[in-house]
């Protein structure tokens, strides 16, 4: 390793450095990433509908051992609200099989990513079942996918309310 680094100059060292601290280092398809960069938007979000330009959203959690973790999603809006899915399979318990859930539970302060938007709140396990069912369909209506993937035998969905507001 020490061979591989004498040939890299300081400058360039520095460069790296700069740049993956001023751009981040997101997410891509399935791949996770470390934090997401871009200005994060200030004041409440009343009307979510802008998010539905968006396929993909991004996640970010925040480690036990302090690097942020993110991950690509999808997301949907209804009755002026923003949810996040996560598909479990077979005997996945929730939060276990998701590193990004097992985050969110011990510490519900994450970064979402719409566009070229960011947002800073909180993420909670939705579980009132009229929410629960206003949410999917919301995810219905966006993704024709979800109810496919949600038809494999033993997938359940796990429904995620997105709340808005400082995370400091």
């Amino acid at each position: 390793m020490r061979d591989l680094l004498s040939g890299i100059g300081s400058g360039h060292v520095a460069l790296f450095m700069f740049v993956a601290l001023t751009v981040g280092c997101q997410p891509t398809d399935e791949r996770p990433g470390l934090w997401l960069s871009g200005e994060v938007e200030a004041g409440p979000v009343r009307d979510w509908s802008f998010s539905d330009a968006n396929e993909e959203i991004f996640v970010e959690t925040r480690t036990w051992y302090g690097v942020r973790h993110s991950v690509t999603i999808w997301g949907a809006a209804r009755d002026g609200r923003f949810y996040l899915p996560s598909l479990y399979y077979g005997e996945e318990e929730y939060p276990n099989a998701r590193y990004w859930n097992r985050n969110v539970v011990r510490d519900p302060r994450v970064r979402v990513k719409i566009g070229d938007r960011l947002f800073e709140g909180t993420a909670e396990l939705v579980s009132d079942e009229d929410e629960r069912s206003r949410a999917e369909e919301a995810f219905r209506n966006k993704y024709p996918a979800y109810e496919e993937y949600g038809q494999e035998p033993g997938a359940k969905w796990i429904i995620l309310r997105f709340e808005p507001g400082s995370t400091s």
